[in-house]
């Protein structure tokens, strides 16, 4: 039998385990949280990619224009190309949830 997915942490329950792991206050933590989302929210916006070691790499990617369906009506359009945030995760990550 499979268990049922935990719920997934919020920021408040975040910044309180960073705050126990640096062994600091919650606004340094809360502070620490926000310039990281600052960092790769401003490298990813500006088309570069950034690694987080031991939990991956973000990135951007360009997708082409493209066909596809309306789903209601099921027309054939055309979506404009974009662009589109990928992540990938380590190899670290992947083997501590496996093991």
């Amino acid at each position: 039998m499979v268990d049922a997915p935990a719920k997934p942490m919020t920021k408040t329950q975040l910044v309180a385990a960073l705050a126990d792991e640096m062994g600091g206050d919650k606004k340094s933590a809360n502070a620490a949280l926000d310039a990281i989302q600052t960092v790769v929210s401003r490298t990813v916006a500006e088309g570069g990619t950034l690694t987080l070691p031991g939990i991956g790499k973000i990135g951007v990617r360009a997708r082409p224009e493209r066909q596809v369906r309306n789903p209601q009506t099921q027309e054939m359009m055309t979506k404009p190309a974009d662009k589109v945030v990928k992540v990938t995760i380590a190899k670290a990550l992947k083997d501590s949830v496996n093991a």
